[in-house]
């Protein structure tokens, strides 16, 4: 098998030929972690941004630099990429009023003081990768969805066109920025997958509603992959989708899923229940969005797991080296 994309990529940022210093927020979260190691393997210096510092030290050891506050980074520092994946999660608690305060400003109080960091920066770093997700596009049924579409007045779409917004600010120091729009992202330690595998283990197939909306996933390699394709391309800016050229609808993923430990039988939770349960949260479960990475692949990245069977198969069979 040859080596992944990531691997072959030579050990080097934009307009250099030496590692780079890249300053992650959100380093000790489900993606962060894998994205560190990454980094690190390809010979790049780290720097994490992290509230709980002992907690980064117990993951990474000595490998990371390891900050509380952007303030401990001089001005004279060089960091070459800023990777913003900071912010509290969004399906874990309802969208009280109180709650939807606190989703917004843990991604736009971090976001807004990367900004300032850049302004005060004596060597601007080359591109600021911000994370965001689908959810920018709302409710749409049915449709395709591409880059070009735009957001809508729903709290999903107003929270990641918010921080998109925030993370543009950095533009206006001639700062490249992308903002990855993350669709289901499929890993084994952590994300939406090790809470449907229980069921799927017990030959459930648990279907959400009608079961026919869409599910826009990526597998967390290709997830990755793209990330760095988006370092390494200076002609990559703007919104991009990250998420596999093949969605499915959701009863075909409950049904992909299960059939990886054998027949199954199916159960069906009510949309009424679950909106009744959730409220405006219940959207993620039951209003999906068929999205496309239509800038990846015209910009050429390959994708290693566009069929979701691959990719749990993948998932299911590997060991994830990265702990909880």
């Amino acid at each position: 098998m040859s080596r992944p994309e990531w691997q072959r990529m030579p050990r080097r940022v934009v307009r250099s030929d030496a590692p780079g210093i890249m300053l992650v927020t959100g380093a000790t979260g489900f993606i962060g972690r894998r994205l560190c190691r990454r980094l690190l393997a390809d010979g790049h210096s780290v720097v994490a941004l992290t509230r709980d510092a002992q907690h980064a030290r117990d993951v990474f050891g000595s490998m990371v630099r390891v900050i509380t506050s952007l303030d401990e980074i001089l001005s004279s520092e060089r960091i070459d990429v800023i990777v913003n994946l900071a912010g509290a999660p969004i399906i874990d608690r309802l969208w009280t009023p109180a709650r939807r305060t606190e989703l917004l400003d843990s991604r736009l109080s971090v976001t807004n003081k990367l900004t300032e960091l850049i302004a005060r920066l004596e060597h601007k770093p080359d591109v600021l990768i911000n994370a965001s997700a689908i959810g920018y596009y709302g409710v749409r049924g049915d449709e395709e969805i591409t880059e070009a579409a735009r957001g809508q007045p729903i709290f999903q779409s107003h929270l990641c066109q918010a921080w998109e917004l925030a993370a543009q600010a950095a533009e206006e120091y001639d700062v490249r920025v992308c903002r990855l729009r993350f669709g289901i992202v499929l890993g084994m330690s952590g994300g939406t997958l090790p809470k449907l595998i229980p069921a799927a283990r017990m030959r459930l197939r648990v279907v959400l509603g009608t079961g026919r909306q869409w599910q826009s996933w990526v597998h967390i390699d290709d997830l990755l992959d793209l990330l760095w394709f988006c370092i390494k391309q200076e002609d990559m800016s703007g919104g991009i989708n990250v998420t596999s050229p093949q969605p499915v609808r959701q009863q075909e993923f409950a049904e992909t899923l299960s059939a990886q430990f054998g027949r199954s039988i199916p159960v069906r939770v009510p949309a009424g229940i679950l909106r009744a349960t959730l409220g405006e949260m219940s959207q993620l479960l039951l209003e999906g969005q068929k999205v496309l990475p239509t800038k990846a692949l015209s910009a050429g990245f390959a994708f290693r797991y566009p069929e979701l069977k691959a990719a749990l198969a993948d998932l299911l069979r590997a060991k994830d080296p990265v702990k909880a």
